[in-house]
């Protein structure tokens, strides 16, 4: 191991590092000058863009903006709330499963975001410690991302194991019913977590000081007729991701097409992922009428590039060092990962944990494992491995320390000593083990 490639690896990193301070356009713009250093410097051949994945993004914060346009997304979240206002003393369990649905169905933990709040406040009147279910709440919906279709993370997967013969719908079925186990191992992790609320010092320290008031009138269900509109939004929505599954299932129904070469080729996932989205975005837009000002509106959109250049410029520079380098790490460390391959997995917890995003998690080293001959079944059981972010707290985490009102949800003195690890290493772990016994199905 020569000098250039310890300092071409410490150019890697150090971008890493200054991009995650940031965010995803740090991320991108950081992975950026990486780029311009290897490429211009040290000469390197710039990797192929990841252009299957960006375009895969793309289209579908497209359509859940325009859905949002339609008020498709604001319709969920009152959802949501009817049903943990109608079972409080279950939240633990029901506020993940409506968290983590968003994510499924959306592709994005934005929606989810406004329903914190209410599990916050419905658990505390229900005399529950709200630390167990808005912990284990903002998890789930943040890992949720590996289990749904829409999902940046799971385009990626689609484009990088789509050569491997690994389609969507073997995606799917081996990692949302693996997710769904994960999400109840992290719910029984803190079913019982801490003091009863009530027993809670702090939460008595400010009753006592008058510091908190329950807020019961705020929560209260207000029934509103719903516009016929926004159900079209929603039912249009569905029909989409619908029509995406049915077509992952039934290949042999995709267009085929007679190439140069003489072989027949079929409609790609990636291709097929991309139309149907916008297809589906244009007639929401038409049949839920949506003023042409309101399309432009939309905060989905803009969170969504957001993310589209995190994972265009970190993915492009660690790309090029892999191909780069490519023998090396073929040579150096097939032997390991052809005897011990799930050991994959704690490189991909360990990258995520710094880059802070499961997609670009994906597209950095996802191609790196099929490189080294780790068999396809084998990277969609550690795909749950992509979701390390939660071991420094991000916007969401500490956002909801600022929801519980009773103090009880906490951030530590140490940083990373905070209420999510609990159940963010329960449902990984107990996802990627679910996933191996289901994986022994499947393929």
């Amino acid at each position: 191991m020569d000098i250039i490639f310890i300092l071409q690896l410490f150019i890697i990193f150090s971008m890493i590092a200054i991009g995650g301070r940031y965010g995803s356009i740090g991320l991108g713009v950081s992975g950026g000058l990486g780029m311009c250093i290897l490429v211009l410097v040290f000469g390197m051949q710039p990797a192929s863009l990841p252009v299957n994945v960006v375009f895969i993004i793309l289209s579908v914060i497209t359509c859940v903006s325009v859905l949002q346009s339609a008020g498709g997304l604001d319709l969920l979240v009152k959802i949501a709330e009817r049903a943990l206002k109608k079972k409080p003393q279950a939240i633990v369990f029901i506020g993940p499963l409506i968290t983590s649905t968003f994510t499924i169905f959306c592709g994005t933990t934005y929606v989810a975001f406004s329903v914190y709040p209410v599990i916050a406040e419905v658990a505390a009147q229900a005399k529950i410690r709200p630390e167990r279910p808005l912990s284990v709440s903002v998890i789930a919906a943040g890992i949720a991302v590996v289990a749904s279709p829409m999902s940046a993370a799971t385009a990626g997967m689609v484009a990088i194991l789509a050569a491997s013969g690994v389609g969507l719908v073997q995606i799917l079925v081996v990692i949302m019913p693996a997710f769904l186990i994960g999400v109840m191992c992290a719910c029984l992790s803190v079913f019982k977590r801490g003091k009863e609320l009530e027993q809670d010092e702090e939460f008595k320290r400010k009753i006592m000081a008058g510091e908190y008031q329950f807020l019961a009138p705020e929560i209260q269900e207000t029934k509103q007729k719903i516009d016929p509109k926004v159900k079209r939004a929603l039912i249009i929505f569905s029909l989409g991701i619908l029509t995406i599954i049915f077509f992952g299932t039934f290949t042999n129904l995709l267009p085929h097409y007679k190439l140069v070469s003489g072989e027949i080729e079929r409609l790609s996932t990636p291709n097929l992922i991309q139309m149907i989205m916008l297809a589906t975005a244009c007639l929401i837009m038409l049949f839920a009428r949506i003023p042409a000002n309101k399309l432009t509106e939309a905060s989905v959109f803009k969170s969504g590039l957001i993310g589209v250049v995190g994972v265009f410029g970190i993915a492009w520079m660690t790309g090029t060092f892999f191909e780069a380098y490519k023998p090396l790490f073929s040579d150096s460390l097939s032997h390991v990962v052809r005897d011990y391959p799930y050991l994959f997995g704690l490189a991909l917890f360990a990258f995520s944990m710094v880059i802070f995003s499961p997609s670009a998690t994906v597209a950095a080293l996802m191609p790196l494992g099929v490189s080294l001959g780790i068999p396809p079944h084998i990277l969609v059981v550690l795909y749950p491995c992509v979701s390390g972010d939660f071991i420094v707290p991000g916007a969401n985490q500490i956002a909801c320390v600022a929801f519980d009102r009773t103090g009880t949800t906490k951030i530590g003195k140490f940083v990373i000593n905070h209420s999510y690890l609990r159940p963010g290493f329960a449902l990984i772990i107990g996802a990627v083990v679910s996933a191996y016994f289901i994986s022994q199905i499947v393929f």
